[in-house]
């Protein structure tokens, strides 16, 4: 299946019928009087998310979506049909964004919102509206109101309790296929992970989700690499955990390149909580674990979790210290949802 996490798609509500002039026409009756219907409503265009879906790729075969018109009205007082609703079904974590790639339209992050992006127009009345005291036979009647035609954009951004960052080749594919059934591309050359991985982790009989998105390097924010496109899908997360490649021997370096690029994306970003752990301890003797680790903790001003993806050792605290931070945060945003009582 390909990834696709932004596309752009043109929408058109339907028409509103218009109203018919009509008059009932009856033998031995003389009088009859205006009997024109009203229009139908025209179809609406709406977005809801829904289960099952974490790409965006149907929309790149498709891009129009038009909804139906009213049908006009007619004689003997009949209404004319309604035009049917077009629906887009995105996944959760889908943003819908206007043309302006700017304006936030809805944000929908629970299965099953929706929301009217196009509303269809009214339908025109029909003579029979128009019939007054003292105008007894309206020849006249409302056309219906147009549809709406607009631009939008679709913008999926993951939903998952962790996110991974480091640069290319810190170890965080290999670390997601440790702790999780997920089977991202491992290799050994930079950029191997090109879209986002989701994996769901388990510790001490909790489960959460983590998200791996491709590596970050120096400039990122100015377009080099892969860019920061895929930082979007860590906005969500609760805490981000950060993989400093341990057998790297400019690991503060590594370190501050990571800050650097978060703080270019979004200062909201690099405020979320982090966790830092040194990965591919593996590979390195004693001696030179011990010095790295006090570089790396004297940079970060806490403490560094040592790990490592290929041999497993110190994954288990690595992932407790991820789901303390996910339960701080589901108590903070109970807490926050509940409504204080007004007499």
């Amino acid at each position: 299946m390909k990834f696709l996490d932004l596309c752009k798609v043109y929408i058109r509500s339907g028409g509103g019928g218009g109203g018919c002039v009509s008059f009932r026409r009856e033998k031995f009756v003389e009088f009859g009087g205006p009997d024109g219907g009203d229009g139908g409503k025209g179809g609406s265009v709406w977005a809801e998310a829904v289960d099952g879906l974490n790409t965006l790729i149907d929309f790149r075969y498709q891009q129009h979506f038009f909804a139906t018109n009213g049908q006009h009205g007619m004689g003997r007082q009949m209404t004319g049909a309604d035009g049917k609703d077009i629906v887009l079904r995105v996944p959760v974590g889908t943003e819908i964004i206007d043309e302006d790639e700017e304006t936030v339209i809805a944000d929908l992050t629970k299965v099953g919102e929706r929301v009217c992006l196009a509303k269809g127009g009214s339908g025109g009345w029909g003579n029979l509206h128009f019939k007054t005291s003292t105008n007894r036979a309206p020849a006249r009647a409302n056309p219906g109101q147009e549809g709406i035609e607009r631009t939008i954009w679709l913008r999926l951004k993951l939903i998952a309790d962790a996110g991974l960052l480091g640069l290319p080749n810190a170890g965080k594919s290999t670390f997601l296929a440790a702790v999780s059934n997920a089977r991202p591309k491992i290799a050994d050359y930079p950029f191997t992970t090109l879209y986002p991985n989701l994996g769901v982790v388990g510790v001490d009989g909790k489960e959460f989700v983590m998200a791996d998105i491709p590596g970050l390097i120096e400039g990122a924010s100015e377009g080099r690499g892969l860019g920061d496109l895929f930082l979007g899908h860590v906005e969500r997360c609760s805490v981000l955990l950060h993989l400093v490649d341990g057998t790297s021997s400019t690991i503060t370096k590594d370190y501050r390149t990571i800050l650097t690029e978060l703080e270019a994306y979004s200062p909201d970003l690099a405020d979320k909580p982090r966790i830092t752990a040194l990965n591919k301890i593996d590979a390195l003797d004693a001696k030179t674990l011990a010095g790295r680790k006090r570089s790396l903790e004297k940079a970060v001003g806490g403490p560094v979790y040592l790990m490592s993806g290929v041999s497993k050792e110190g994954l288990t605290d690595v992932l407790r210290a991820l789901y303390a931070e996910i339960s701080a945060n589901r108590v903070a945003d109970a807490a926050g949802d509940v409504e204080t009582w007004h007499p």
